[in-house]
């Protein structure tokens, strides 16, 4: 394979490579099925973990996603099961909640948040239905969805007939509950490896094999978000306490959770701003029940919840109509185009409250706006107008729904307009202190090909171009870390309408050798004896002749390849952190933002192939020395690595997951 090819192409090549390895151990396809074989779970009956129980302590259940060619992977999450050392098995999931695992790539979400019994949980059970899956594959001619005949079972090889049950033992490292204390689990849904795309094939079809993994912590490198109906706030405590209710579910309770604030939290409250203690005075005076969403993270030490971002009542999109959450693609007067939107369901809609399907996916869709919109920037305090939106900017709308002959609109005049922080790639052409010229790649993560930037510009010669994007930057950034022609990563705001240049406002700025870079390298059987030309406990060097000879060489940074078998040294592995990579360090940040690079938490496998066995190290020299043992008397099939990328193709890599013949 060369780098030529599109990233869905080598996703079948490299099927079994685990892009997201667990702090735990994988979880694995344990089973897989329709309802009418499920895979039994224990000899106890499964009880619900929704009422208090004394002497319990809390489980915090999130999820995110690894990247994967989707532009939208809407499916059921039917169930979640926790299993007690002693069999005892719990439900932390009580009603089918729909998921967008396309939303979770930037952002982890807090499924439940639910008191358990004491004791050591060492497994947990997943059910996912995609009986009404709305699946849209990115390609390079554009975006086309899957029908449902062209789901497959990777166990059997047919179309998914039914629910998928999943199953993760982590007996090793359990989840310890115990009296009064949160604990957390932190489940990764990886698109990469449980999907293989087959883009010969027509239609397009998609076999699926869930692959996830699990830490006991949500990874530090992403946003934080929960959501659900307020319980009660307290200025006194500086916190506030709401029924969870994930996704767009739009009446069941996942548990409680109280989310704290500080003095920069900012507030955004039947759409007037506030920031601190003034935020939480205005949610102390709101009346249970209000929908509440909030940002921010998760403190590993103290096990707490802490908001940088609160949005509640009118300002939670959805809770007064209609919502949809898109990227603006061309903009005529007050019409908008919506280029791959999610449309939810109202979430207080009577007629919607007994409904499984509350969000759909929509390739193109028309929003109105008008000078009555609502608009507002999400973490930022001002005055905000229909003028700041522009094309390639994120924004989630609210108003009234309509589906006609045309297709799906809506109607904002009336409603809310939130500019959600945007993250844009390109490749830097030059530029320096104030801004940078990037050529550009996607905006909102929409290919720069499909945006219409007329209109954007103070006049039609100044509109924005794809080709020399200008992307304004506080002096404070140093660009010292930047190269010509190398990826760079930027987040922020989209210039406003009819002002370009600059083109883009970033908030944060990421070169390439801060953005996420994943190496996956792979050989035919029996594998490649001398894939690795160094082992140690300071780094391991995958050698050219070795790559060269590799079915699959290909190093995937953000949304540009690097052919891996075209460097003269190899590449190295080195552990995150270490000196060889010292010196490295982001073009600048300011506010907040959307992924900022490699999921932080440490994890390294090794698979082997004729056991069906995987053995799990959380630290890189361990695995370095059981990998050295290994391969004495065996051969590599494949190796993931995924971290940051460096000068002399090293990279820093925060996880490895090598799978050997044996």
């Amino acid at each position: 394979m060369n780098s030529a090819r599109t990233p869905s192409a080598w996703i079948s090549g490299a099927k079994r490579l685990l892009t997201g390895l667990p702090v735990l151990v994988l979880l694995s396809l344990a089973g897989c099925g329709s309802a009418s074989s499920p895979m039994a779970v224990s000899s106890s009956v499964a009880t619900s973990a929704k009422s208090t129980c004394s002497g319990c302590g809390t489980a915090v259940v999130s999820v995110t996603d690894a990247p994967g060619d989707f532009v939208s992977y809407i499916v059921k999450i039917d169930s979640l099961t926790l299993t007690r050392s002693d069999g005892t098995v719990v439900q932390t999931v009580p009603a089918t909640t729909q998921v967008d695992f396309t939303q979770l790539v930037n952002l982890s979400e807090i499924l439940a948040a639910y008191q358990l019994a004491p004791g050591d949980y060492t497994s947990a059970q997943l059910t996912l239905d995609y009986s009404n899956a709305d699946i849209v594959v990115s390609t390079p001619t554009g975006n086309d969805p899957v029908p449902a005949a062209d789901l497959i079972d990777g166990a059997t090889g047919q179309p998914i007939s039914g629910p998928i049950t999943v199953t993760l033992s982590f007996a090793n490292n359990p989840l310890v509950i115990s009296d009064g204390a949160i604990s957390n689990l932190a489940i990764d849904f990886n698109l990469t490896a449980s999907n293989t795309v087959d883009l010969s094939a027509t239609p397009i079809t998609v076999t699926v094999e869930p692959v996830l993994s699990a830490s006991l912590a949500p990874a530090t490198s992403k946003q934080l978000h929960v959501r659900g109906p307020l319980v009660s706030a307290s200025t006194s405590g500086s916190d506030f306490v709401i029924n969870v209710r994930p996704f767009a579910d739009p009446d069941s309770d996942f548990g409680q959770l109280t989310v704290n604030t500080t003095s920069s939290t900012t507030f955004l409250i039947n759409g007037t701003s506030y920031a601190g203690s003034a935020g939480l005075a205005a949610m102390e005076a709101l009346a249970a029940g209000t929908f509440t969403t909030a940002y921010g993270t998760w403190d590993k030490t103290t096990n707490t919840f802490s908001a940088s971002i609160v949005h509640a009542g009118t300002s939670v999109a959805g809770v007064s109509g209609g919502s949809t959450v898109g990227t603006v693609v061309a903009r005529s007067g007050d019409t908008l185009t919506l280029g791959n939107s999610l449309v939810f369901m109202p979430v207080s809609s009577s007629s919607n409250s007994n409904s499984d399907d509350d969000m759909s996916f929509s390739r193109q869709l028309t929003v109105t706006v008008g000078p009555s919109t609502a608009v507002a920037e999400e973490g930022q305090i001002g005055a905000f107008s229909v003028a700041d939106i522009s094309v390639g900017q994120r924004v989630r709308f609210t108003g009234t729904l309509s589906t006609g002959s045309s297709g799906t609109s809506l109607d904002a005049t009336g409603g809310s307009a939130l500019l959600e922080p945007t993250r844009g790639d390109g490749l830097y052409t030059g530029g320096g202190s104030g801004s940078i010229m990037v050529n550009l790649q996607d905006l909102g993560h929409v290919p720069s090909s499909l945006l219409d930037f007329t209109g954007t510009g103070t006049s039609p010669g100044t509109d924005a171009s794809a080709s020399s994007y200008e992307v304004q930057i506080p002096s404070t950034f140093s660009t010292t870390s930047l190269a010509i022609g190398m990826p760079v990563q930027f987040f922020g705001f989209v210039t406003p309408f009819g002002s370009a240049p600059a083109d883009f406002s970033a908030m944060t700025l990421v070169s390439y050798s801060q953005a996420q870079a994943i190496l996956h390298a792979a050989w035919s059987s029996p594998g490649s004896a001398t894939a690795f030309t160094s082992l140690s406990s300071t780094g391991l060097v995958i050698g050219q002749a070795a790559l060269q000879s590799a079915s699959v060489h290909a190093i995937d940074i953000d949304d540009s390849m690097i052919d891996a078998s075209t460097l003269g040294g190899g590449v190295t592995l080195v552990p995150a952190g270490s000196t060889s990579t010292s010196g490295s360090s982001s073009a600048g940040s300011s506010g907040t933002g959307d992924d900022m690079g490699p999921d932080d938490s440490q994890a390294f496998a090794i698979g082997h192939q004729s056991t069906d066995t995987v053995d799990s190290y959380l630290t890189f020299s361990a695995f370095s020395t059981a990998l050295s043992t290994d391969l004495s008397n065996d051969s590599v099939l494949s190796i993931t690595a995924v971290g940051t990328y460096g000068p002399n193709a090293t990279i820093a890599v925060s996880r490895v997951f090598v799978m050997l013949s044996n």
